[in-house]
């Protein structure tokens, strides 16, 4: 064993830990990147997000040859040659993956490949690929070892009938049924693939509405599209019994009716959330303190013990999202390098969902406003009246604006529709510099757009949207 010192080791190489990886880099930290992993990036890249959304990108584009006559174009027969998209989207994730090691070099960071563990205040013990050990001393030690997928009681995913994000994303064919028991983003986006793809698709969610944690009309507006469109969705239902047989998944599910049905299906998509990685870190031998398995940090990412940082999805307190998990790496680095940082405001947070019709939002649900004893004043515009949409050919949805009555205080911003989880920007934006409603009303947003939408639901805050 032998020791190299280091400013900052961060264990492991997802948005967030890649990212300040990155930023130490720039601010001159010699710095260690530590992945167990054989690439670097992370579940968002390998088996996360960006994978997801290219098999979201195919859907999408396959959706527009199913119904090219609805555009003028005749395309007989359309054929789907999923082993092709499977292979799109494997290309996508290398790419981008060599783009992770380019930044590493470029920034002068250590890839360093192997296990790493909290050993006790400024060390981290490395287990290497080939069985070596070797121990870093540093100033710093940044965690960012990321989540996995939770499965329910007794059950184990494989690669045939049960499976979670990691095993449905390497699927060589279109399954004929797929059951999907969690409507959280994860359950909505494979349920919006899939269905376009022509599966038969069946959403369970035990809580009583899909996308529980957006808004209320977001998630009455998703679940009425997602039936119309022939995807099955069961809420308040709790699944049991869940068994292998005969090629199939079978399973029951007490359903918000008081029925109990029976189910079979040829594959079962679990998708109930996901569990911090903070066992077999070594932090009984800190002061680190963990809620839950989260752990648990003050504004800049300290954690309890001196000279250890946390980000990511191991994070108390904030939603694990891969750009929540960077924006907590860029805040953490500041403070170790002793540069000027905003910590992150946890109602400035953007959530994304990509189905189809897309989600963004921002801040407070009305519900929320209303239950902090905000006046609230409420705009809504709908996407049938936007010109853009009705060129794209897809009219659902609506944007929502939350409003302080009083001062005008943009409290959130909910959106379903055509790139809605594009189209969130601008109300992030309006809100970190906070922008007022009448401040937004005078933003001139260009015609014909989707964003346009934004403005004339600003506008219907007060009554005064033109197209509605």
């Amino acid at each position: 064993m032998r020791a190299m010192p280091y400013d900052l080791v961060i264990i492991g190489s997802g948005p967030g830990g890649y990212s300040a990886a990155v930023r130490a880099g720039q601010y001159g930290l010699k710095t260690a990147l530590i992945e167990k992993d054989p690439k670097l990036g992370g579940t968002c890249l390998h088996v996360g997000c960006i994978p997801t959304k290219a098999l979201l990108h195919t859907a999408e584009v396959w959706q527009h040859f199913v119904h090219s006559a609805d555009e003028g174009i005749e395309c007989e027969n359309p054929r789907l040659n999923y082993p092709r998209v499977i292979d799109r989207k494997n290309k996508i994730v290398a790419k981008h993956a060599k783009g992770v090691e380019f930044l590493m070099r470029k920034n002068k960071v250590d890839w360093l490949k192997g296990y790493g563990t909290v050993r006790g205040p400024g060390q981290v013990e490395l287990r290497e690929e080939g069985g070596g050990v070797r121990i870093l001393d540093t100033k710093n030690i940044l965690l960012a070892t990321g989540s996995a997928a939770r499965m329910l009681p007794g059950l184990e995913a494989d690669s045939q009938s049960i499976l979670t994000n990691v095993e449905i994303l390497d699927l060589t064919a279109v399954p004929k049924t797929l059951g999907i028991i969690g409507a959280g983003a994860v359950g909505v986006e494979f349920a919006s693939i899939f269905q376009r793809f022509g599966t038969r698709v069946t959403l369970l969610e035990m809580l009583p509405r899909i996308v529980p944690v957006e808004d209320e009309e977001i998630s009455r507006e998703l679940e009425r599209v997602f039936k119309r469109s022939g995807i099955r969705v069961e809420t308040g239902a709790r699944v049991e019994n869940v068994r292998r047989a005969d090629g199939c998944v079978r399973f029951s599910a007490a359903l918000a009716t008081g029925k109990q049905e029976d189910f079979e299906v040829e594959k079962l998509l679990v998708a109930v959330g996901r569990k911090p990685n903070t066992e077999n870190l070594g932090l009984e031998r800190t002061r680190v303190e963990l809620e839950r398995g989260f752990v648990k940090v003050d504004a800049d990412q300290r954690t309890a013990e001196p000279g250890i940082y946390a980000i990511g999805d191991i994070v108390a307190g904030t939603p694990q999202l891969a750009h929540v998990a960077a924006m907590e790496g860029m805040v953490a680095v500041a403070h170790i390098a002793g540069m000027p940082a905003r910590p992150v405001n946890k109602d400035r947070i953007p959530g994304v969902t990509y189905t189809e019709p897309g989600i963004g939002s921002v801040g407070l649900t009305e519900a929320q406003a209303r239950a902090a004893n905000f006046k609230v004043k409420v705009g809504k515009f709908p996407m049938a009246a936007n010109s853009r949409a009705t060129i794209l050919g897809s009219h659902d949805g609506f944007v929502k604006v939350v409003a302080d009555e009083r001062y005008g205080e943009i409290l959130g911003v909910h959106i379903i529709g055509p790139s809605g989880f594009e189209l969130i920007g601008e109300a992030v934006a309006a809100m970190e510099a906070e922008a007022t409603i009448e401040t937004m009303r005078s933003a001139i947003h260009a015609h014909p757009t989707l964003y346009e939408a934004l403005g004339e639901a600003f506008n219907a805050v007060y009554g005064l949207a033109i197209n509605a």
